[in-house]
């Protein structure tokens, strides 16, 4: 129940604290589950912390949370200590031809395979995706019996059939479109007591078979997917089609077939929302993926940070135009172009901008960004000698540079923050870490745009010609610690120069640039108290703590104020405990008030009677007439 040192993180940049045999949500490793760890007060082997080397090991299975995409473990500097970690290979198992696909590109093409073998029991199964309104996803024939699955209309699909009794037809109707180009999974059932059709996770859909006639289902042509004897065939995607358990190669016999294309375009419709931070899916033969090259981003769905460490003096910049070109040459100005492409002007001059980055630092103040012009136009974010952040605006019309001050915390504790600020004209929305959206506005008086930016300078700045008092100041020494996945509009700078891609040669860099994401996505685990923390230095014992497990704290140093909140909440409980003991005190006297003798109104003879009743009824009047024997009653 503590706070862990160690965790790992998965697939969407989650951070997990299960280890391998044990599962999500669980801080356990599988001797924790099976109750045999080392030290039973532990849930690890490792936990119990003894000289001889002990060993966690297991599978971690939970796919939604794979692959393993980083480790981080803390608490290692400690002398005597030896931590080991392997991360073995992802395995991934299930059908080789789930995505074995094919699609019909015309309302007359279709596939052939050998006929149908299912006299007596058929199961059919696979994915559709279209927009068309109508179509047959296949049709086997024979004399007069017949087996057919077609798409009705945009929400009803139909599984018929003959096996000599006369056509059944079995419709499942959707609430919702299934020509909305998204995929769709159909299975289909016949055997000689019933027949059955499910659509996604629709209702199912059963029809009994007749307990007399016939049973067999006899055919003879080919099985055609698609289009057949004249019909309006299918017109999209088909895969991962098997009948009776068997997968039919869609799409090597689509290779040889006209009208018919192997694969299927559109998997970015169906699996595109997985490439994040902006990262653009990319359609591939037989699946997708996601392009990051516009991302500060990297990885196969755009989520690792990249990032580097800054030693003190060092520097990066980032030049908006190409080495050897002309400012009426500027290739950056595709560089420079934001989402939209209308916002950058054929000069450079930019309406609107976002910047996005993490960093972290203990030391201030400090230049964590600089973005200059070929005017005296600037953007800045600083770090003040206080800790606290500032953004500073200059786009000329007005004296002094427009302000952003950020008090209410400090930004130089050495834990990861985060930083994203918009700019729209006039409009500035500045975010921190995960505290909501905080808007400011730009003077009047201010210019809107952002006149020919120069370049990107990341650490500290290193520019030729004026430059204002303020970051002059806190260039020196420069910024020390981590940023990480900086992006200004499309352009990445740190990716850049970390990254062998076409923007390489618009960076240079001053120092040696170490690749590192310690100034990655803020940490969201409080530090442990001393009176918790096993490696605290208290009492004259020597605890240790390593450097490498400054978990964050998102609260400020309280001091004095300990003591002086201990006294209040004291003084409540001694306040509370006094009202409880008046109150029992008066409860009591209340209850005893009438302590003394008493005397109770039992009915003479009670002390001879056998029973209570008995008693009564020898002192009341009422019971006291005489019985005559002849009235006597017997039970015969």
């Amino acid at each position: 129940e503590g706070n862990p040192y160690t965790w790992w993180v998965g697939k969407a940049n989650e951070k997990h604290y299960y280890w391998g045999g044990s599962g999500p949500g669980i801080q356990k490793c599988a001797c924790g589950i099976e109750r045999n760890c080392t030290d039973p007060k532990y849930y690890c082997n490792c936990d119990a912390d003894y000289k001889q080397w002990r060993k966690d090991t297991g599978m971690l299975s939970y796919k939604e949370h794979l692959p393993v995409s980083q480790v981080v473990v803390g608490d290692v500097d400690r002398p005597g200590s030896e931590a080991k970690i392997s991360v073995g290979p992802v395995r991934c198992q299930g059908d080789r031809n789930y995505w074995n696909a094919a699609s019909f590109v015309t309302s007359s093409s279709y596939l052939h395979f050998s006929t149908f073998q299912g006299e007596t029991s058929a199961d059919i199964s696979f994915y559709f995706k279209t927009s068309a309104l109508d179509g047959v996803f296949l049709e086997n024939l024979g004399n007069t019996d017949f087996i057919k699955l077609e798409l009705k209309s945009a929400t009803e699909v139909s599984f018929s059939f003959d096996v000599g009794n006369g056509p059944v037809e079995i419709v499942v109707r959707s609430p919702n479109p299934l020509n909305d180009d998204q995929w769709h999974r159909v299975n289909a059932e016949r055997n000689v007591k019933q027949a059955s059709l499910q659509v996604d996770q629709l209702p199912m859909e059963v029809r009994k078979a007749p307990t007399e006639g016939h049973t067999r289902l006899e055919l003879y042509s080919q099985l055609y997917v698609g289009a057949a004897g004249g019909q309006r065939g299918f017109l999209g995607c088909i895969r991962s089609l098997r009948m009776n358990g068997v997968t039919l190669d869609l799409e090597e016999r689509a290779k040889v077939t006209p009208g018919v294309k192997p694969g299927c375009s559109g998997h970015c419709t169906s699996y595109g929302m997985y490439c994040a931070n902006g990262g653009k899916c990319v359609e591939k033969y037989n699946g997708y993926s996601c392009d990051c090259s516009k991302t500060a981003y990297d990885g196969p769905f755009c989520i690792k940070d990249v990032g580097a460490f800054f030693e003190e003096g060092m520097w990066l910049r980032y030049n908006f135009h190409s080495p050897g070109t002309s400012m009426k040459d500027l290739v950056s100005r595709m560089l420079l172009s934001s989402t939209d492409p209308e916002t950058t002007e054929p000069d450079l001059n930019l309406n609107k901008e976002e910047l996005s980055f993490s960093f972290s630092t203990t030391k201030s103040p400090c230049v964590l960004l600089y973005i200059s012009s070929y005017t005296q136009d600037f953007m800045a974010v600083l770090v003040k000698p206080s800790g606290n952040l500032q953004i500073r605006y200059s786009l000329g019309g007005t004296k002094e540079p427009y302000n952003i001050d950020v008090d209410h915390r400090n930004m130089a504790n050495g834990q990861p923050h985060t930083v994203n600020v918009t700019r729209n004209g006039r409009d500035i929305v500045l975010q921190l870490d995960h505290y909501p959206p905080t808007s400011y506005s730009l003077p009047t008086a201010s210019d809107i745009q952002f006149n020919s930016p120069k370049a990107l300078f990341l650490g500290k700045v290193i520019e030729i010609g004026k430059i204002d008092q303020d970051i002059y100041k806190y260039n020196t020494p420069g910024f020390t610690g981590c940023l990480s996945r900086v992006q200004f509009n499309q352009i990445a700078p740190l990716k850049a120069a970390l990254r062998p891609t076409n923007a390489s040669a618009h960076v240079h860099i001053q120092g040696e640039l170490v690749e590192s994401n310690c100034g990655a996505s803020p940490l969201t685990i409080p530090p442990m108290s001393a009176a918790t923390d096993p490696w605290h230095l208290d009492s004259g014992k020597l605890r240790f703590t390593p450097p490498s497990a400054d978990f964050p704290y998102n609260g400020q140093a309280i001091g004095d104020g300990v003591n002086r909140n201990s006294a209040i909440i004291g003084g409540v409980i001694a306040v509370v405990i006094f009202t409880i003991l008046c109150t029992l005190v008066f409860l009591i006297r209340y209850m005893f008030r009438h302590k003394g003798t008493y005397h109770t109104n039992e009915a003479k003879g009670a002390e001879s009677a056998e029973s209570a009743d008995a008693a009564i009824m020898n002192n009341d009047p009422n019971f006291t007439e005489t019985i005559d024997e002849s009235k006597k009653e017997w039970l015969i």
